[in-house]
């Protein structure tokens, strides 16, 4: 800026995406017979004192030493402080992501101007009270992504080597790229249980992340066999480039001998310790949410209320549906928050409005997925003040019930979300905010719904209002591992995100909406780059805008 306050001509105002990763030593062991199971925790604040989470790592078992293979992808801005807390816990409860009942292991605050600056920094973890967190140390790191392809892979093995004395293997991968100062983890792939020809779930590796983006540079495979205790078993490695494995694909079937060198040093004969076969590896661009939005995309945002009767009569002023004279209540303060962002994203503003859990007229049967506007050949709200609106005037109309029940209007929504994905095109995502006040009763229908909207361009937030015990919502919030099913078939991804209001109440608006849509956008952008789906037009966007 100018003295007089105006932009200085040829002022750049640049954002530039950057990749997180973190690696902790020396943790407290927490656990008695074991030792403790790692996670880091991301939150970001850019005013005030509020944080908002941004994303989490996954869960490490037994382990003090955790190199974690999950990154946060986040934008930098030069001219803004963005401050940086990493939390690490060790997270006993298979069940829940919650933190509540977890172990605090020691935190780090930082700014992210630090953390590009020094591309590797390293520093003591301390509790609340500031102590250090015993001898535990965390290690950000910083890589900016100025590539946008990815490598999508998919990988199998035959053969392996037997390292379980009372069963088969039970292997994983480890993608590593080369450094200057050694091999850098990019991915680690799930284990396959019992199994010595597994076959890894397809997935995708940023190229930068796995060779810096050169195809001609050196990238290692270990392959290990998982134990709970921590001490995975090393069966054997390959090192390879992407040029090879490109050029493997095309005379053969792509298959690499998996070495263990002190079995072949000290074991005569030794050939392998099995075979890796890269089935498919193709280097594609990745388009960013905002891609996706230039070019065209529309996001259609659906709204559920939870009209059950565990939120009390609306009429008392204890009830969670009671509205103040002069304010909003939760619901509305939820609706309006995310609403208000969200409305941009859709050309014609015009919001279809679902209740459930109530009596309604004029037969007083339970429905589950009612218009709250009673008109359902057209629940559509004109703008989030169409919602309120309706909201209000839907209340004293219906008896509030029970029990509560999700299914029918994550099926009702996920219908429109298979009817966009048949038009094969990148033009509509489908989100759907569920507000509710209490434990879901039909959880297994639920998981059913769910693993089946996660092969839809379909989103689903959930926003607890209310001190009811949310856990089943956080189960459903996948943050260690993909959901399944009651019948086991697993997530295609993490579609669901909860958040309990309680945490923001009095934090504002803004600071909800921003933790509610922290993972929409890398939702929507790896939904359509999965099924090689375009923007409808090529949007060309520029990462920085010159005044």
């Amino acid at each position: 800026m100018a003295g007089d306050g105006t932009p200085r001509s040829g002022v750049t105002d640049c954002v530039t995406r950057v990749a997180l990763s973190v690696s902790c030593e020396n943790l407290m062991d927490m656990d008695y017979f074991s030792k403790s199971d790692p996670q880091c925790v991301m939150y970001m604040s850019t005013s005030g004192t509020t944080w908002v989470e941004v994303g989490r790592t996954e869960k490490i078992m037994n382990c003090l030493n955790p190199n974690f293979s999950k990154t946060f992808v986040i934008d930098y801005h030069f001219e803004t402080v963005q401050k940086l807390r990493f939390e690490v816990y060790d997270i006993d409860d298979n069940v829940s992501s919650s933190l509540l009942n977890a172990d605090f292991l020691g935190e780090l605050e930082c700014t992210l101007g630090q953390v590009v600056s020094s591309r590797n920094l390293k520093k003591t973890l301390v509790m609340k009270d500031k102590r250090p967190a015993g001898a535990g140390t965390i290690t950000i790191r910083a890589e900016e992504r100025t590539d946008n392809r990815v490598v999508r892979l998919e990988v199998a093995a035959r053969q392996l080597d037997k390292k379980s004395f009372f069963s088969k293997s039970d292997p994983f991968l480890e993608f590593y790229k080369e450094t200057e100062t050694g091999w850098l983890l990019a991915h680690r792939t799930e284990v396959v249980k019992y199994n010595l020809n597994p076959a890894w779930r397809p997935f995708q590796i940023p190229i930068q992340a796995l060779c810096g983006g050169d195809v001609e540079k050196s990238i290692k495979v270990d392959c290990y066999h998982y134990s709970s205790s921590g001490s995975h078993s090393f069966i054997g490695s390959l090192q390879t480039t992407l040029s090879q494995i490109q050029q493997a694909l095309q005379t053969y079937a792509g298959e690499f001998e998996c070495i263990d060198r002190k079995k072949k040093q000290n074991k005569k004969g030794y050939k392998n310790s099995g075979i890796i076969v890269i089935k498919q590896c193709k280097i594609v661009k990745e388009y960013t949410f905002l891609d996706y939005i230039f070019g065209g995309c529309q996001i259609n945002f659906t709204i559920a209320i939870d009209f059950t009767g565990s939120n009390g009569d609306p009429k008392s002023p204890q009830s969670l549906h009671y509205i103040h004279p002069y304010g909003y209540n939760d619901y509305l303060s939820a609706i309006t928050a995310v609403g208000n962002i969200i409305q941009d994203y859709d050309s014609d503003k015009m919001f279809p409005v679902l209740g459930f859990g109530a009596q309604i007229p004029p037969t007083w049967q339970v429905s589950h997925e009612f218009a709250v506007n009673f008109n359902p050949s057209n629940p559509f709200c004109e703008g989030i003040e169409g919602v309120v609106q309706a909201y209000q005037q839907c209340l004293p109309q219906v008896k509030l019930y029970g029990p509560t029940n999700f299914s029918p209007v994550i099926n009702h929504v996920a219908r429109f979300g298979s009817q966009a994905l048949q038009q094969q095109t990148a033009s509509q995502y489908v989100v759907l905010l569920i507000i509710t006040d209490g434990v879901i009763t039909d959880m297994d229908q639920t998981r059913d719904a769910i693993v089946k909207a996660s092969r839809l361009p379909m989103s689903i937030i959930i926003v607890g209002v209310g001190r009811a015990d949310f856990s089943a919502m956080e189960f459903l919030d996948g943050d260690d591992g993909l959901l399944r099913s009651a019948a086991g078939e697993t997530a295609m991804r993490d579609i669901v995100q909860f958040v309990p209001f309680r945490q923001f109440k009095n934090a504002g608006a803004a600071a909800l909406a921003q933790s509610v849509l922290a993972e929409l956008p890398d939702q929507v952008a790896s939904f359509f780059n999965l099924f090689d789906l375009k923007p409808p037009s090529d949007p060309s966007p520029s990462n920085c805008n010159r005044t």
